[in-house]
């Protein structure tokens, strides 16, 4: 049956504004939202409470598996409970991309985490947002989009996020770490980050998060009829 649920999925980099959008999108439409780095921020995070050493590939599958993972749409933001523990803040720090990037590349954490990501795929619809959602989790989806930007801007936008948090960061340094971030995501063995072959593309760059949105609405049927 879940099979016929509809389902958007929403691919791009760090900093493309994937997560935004897809939950615009998805209240807009009023169907389920999914976002899949969550998962593996928060195996990240797990990790990180257990001090795991992340090169040690069987303990991280362990923590994936044992790892409770919930979320809770009822406010403004998504907030994401981790073993029973409200996470959402340090899902969202540097530390916990960085852990989630290299857990990602772990094929084992990957096939465990597979099946978590299509049981949100429930009735009216889902919205997925990732880096393999079109290619890998929902390969049979109605629609599909890549979103891009420029790695100057990406980096522009988690410099302002932060400092807003007032975490202390430097553009320089974010710059990095989103391309040293791209080039793991893009060469990895397992599910590399690439547009699927029917995703529609839109480069962000310079671009109102209203106009995306609308962009990605009139790629559905419904919304054109």
């Amino acid at each position: 049956m879940t099979a016929t649920v509809p389902v958007l999925t929403i691919d791009g980099p760090s900093g493309s504004g994937k997560g935004t959008i897809s939950r615009a999108v998805a209240q807009r439409l009023g169907w389920h939202y999914l976002d899949s780095g969550a998962l593996y921020r928060a195996v990240g995070v797990a990790a990180g409470w257990a001090d795991l050493d992340l090169d040690d590939a069987g303990a991280l599958v362990r923590c994936t598996f044992d790892t409770t993972i919930g979320f809770d749409e009822g406010g403004e933001e998504l907030r994401v409970l981790v073993n029973g523990h409200d996470a959402t803040d340090e899902l969202r720090t540097e530390t916990a991309g960085a852990a989630a990037s290299a857990i990602a590349a772990i094929p084992e954490v990957r096939a465990a985490l597979k099946d978590r990501q299509r049981a949100f795929r429930v009735a009216p619809g889902l919205v997925a947002d990732g880096r393999d959602m079109g290619t890998v989790i929902f390969p049979d989806a109605g629609w599909k989009v890549f979103l891009t930007a420029s790695a100057e801007e990406r980096a522009d936008r988690r410099y302002k996020q932060l400092k807003n948090k007032g975490v202390s960061v430097t553009m320089d340094g974010l710059l990095r770490e989103i391309l040293a971030r791209d080039a793991r995501d893009a060469n990895r063995a397992v599910a590399p980050l690439r547009p699927a072959e029917d995703a529609v593309r839109i480069d962000t760059t310079g671009q109102g998060i209203e106009a995306v949105v609308e962009r990605v609405l009139s790629l559905l049927p419904a919304r054109n009829a």
